[in-house]
């Protein structure tokens, strides 16, 4: 399939998604067209029991779109630095200490509350798999995913303290996430031991060398801009950014979304201050804006795709779904356990920890990083476990976040 054949057909199956989620289901656009997906999934499953090709054809048709590529190559530059062009930089200092907890001491928590339950739990109903494993997929399935959590905020109304710090942790957890993916990556295929010296190496070069290189290519960009009065070029300056500086910080092999999210700061409040005419700010914004919803349902498309490729009859579902409720009590175990040792020092938010937990969304990285574990016995288990984990998020945690918001009475005006 050339790359112009995977592009049509993403965004025609996509496009096709939407369609009948806008006109029959109207659901919310990015939630719908993933229930699309699971329900062409069961839809092909049951024809399967009569037309056996079906399901084969289905699983072929969503393998030639290579997700981890497509995610980590293609959508997920853009929709970080459009996700972090939005965020005020005043706002997120005010939020800094638990911005800064939950995305390194929560994630690294939730990676060993789910890697030690699921060895437990596994081993409970006679599924014997590997601890280091069971570790590999907590790291996999801890970070909350930036574009899932920054789509349904826009609309939840969460308080602004609130939303601030989970945009902020969704943003910056990325770093702490790939750090401990890599690690156990390395222990899993042997390539690596995991000692205080290698993980302070790795945390170095990961995220201080990626807040290094997004701070020196985005105030590189905020000079252009500077020096620009035409935001048709000043746009294309900052699609580079995004686009180039991500390739860039991966060819330097730091946190390439780390970077990027630096960037998209750096642009979307000293850029848009101090570097910009009234007339680029509007165009540049409603430009990305309206990028960043194209591409969200696209992802998602990308997503409901995928899940035509699960053959619902072999996949571990049971064991699969035991792994559900554990990944949603350790992220309220992350999220409690600091915020409450911190409390003294961190702003006052009513029922936060309820709200960062069921705020805590994990979406199509999450799904991109399963597909990419190597063979290991159980990984099958753990690819089924994160599509469920992934779905349980976008269609009860998404679409229910708003109502608990106004039940718990926190909530304000939502945006339109």
């Amino acid at each position: 399939m050339s790359v112009f054949e995977l592009i049509g057909t993403l965004i025609t199956a996509t496009a096709v998604l939407g369609y009948v989620n806008h006109r029959f289901v109207r659901l919310p656009d990015t939630v719908g067209i993933t229930f699309m997906g699971l329900l062409v999934t069961l839809v092909l499953t049951m024809i399967g029991r009569v037309v056996p090709g079906a399901v084969h054809w289905a699983a072929s048709f969503g393998e030639r779109l290579d997700m981890p590529e497509i995610v980590f190559h293609g959508l997920l530059s853009v929709l970080l630095f459009a996700g972090s062009l939005h965020i005020n930089i005043t706002d997120l200092h005010r939020q800094r200490l638990p911005v800064l907890i939950l995305s390194t001491v929560g994630v690294v928590l939730s990676t060993l509350l789910v890697g030690l339950g699921a060895h437990w739990l596994l081993s409970v109903v006679g599924i014997e798999v590997g601890l280091k494993y069971c570790l590999l997929f907590g790291a996999l399935i801890s970070p909350t995913d930036p574009i899932a959590v920054l789509g349904v905020l826009k609309t939840a109304g969460a308080p602004k303290t609130l939303e601030t710090a989970i945009a902020g942790e969704s943003l910056f957890n990325d770093g702490t996430g790939v750090v401990a993916y890599l690690l156990l990556l390395g222990l899993v295929t042997g390539t690596a031991e995991p000692t205080v010296a290698s993980v302070a190496v790795l945390l170095g070069k990961q995220v201080v060398g990626a807040l290094v290189v997004g701070l020196v290519i985005g105030y590189g960009g905020y000079f252009m801009l500077k020096g620009v009065e035409s935001y048709p070029v000043e746009i294309l300056i900052t699609l580079a950014l995004a686009t180039g500086g991500y390739s860039l910080a991966e060819r330097l092999q730091v946190s390439a979304p780390l970077a990027v999210v630096v960037m998209g700061l750096v642009i979307g409040n000293d850029g848009a201050r101090h570097a910009m005419s009234a007339t680029t700010r509007e165009h540049l914004f409603s430009f990305w804006d309206l990028l960043d919803q194209i591409l969200n349902l696209v992802l998602f498309g990308l997503v409901g795709i995928r899940l035509m490729s699960l053959d619902a009859a072999n996949v571990s579902v049971f064991a699969a779904t035991i792994l559900l409720p554990l990944v949603v009590l350790a992220r309220f175990a992350s999220v409690a356990i600091p915020l409450t040792a911190m409390r003294s020092l961190l702003p006052e938010t009513p029922h936060a920890v309820k709200l960062m937990t069921w705020g805590g969304l994990r979406g199509a990285i999450s799904i991109a990083l399963a597909l990419s574990l190597p063979s290991f016995p159980g990984r099958e288990i753990f690819v089924t476990a994160t599509y469920g984990v992934v779905l349980f998020s976008l269609l009860v945690q998404a679409p229910t976040l708003g109502p608990l918001l106004r039940l718990l009475k926190v909530g304000r005006r939502p945006a339109t």
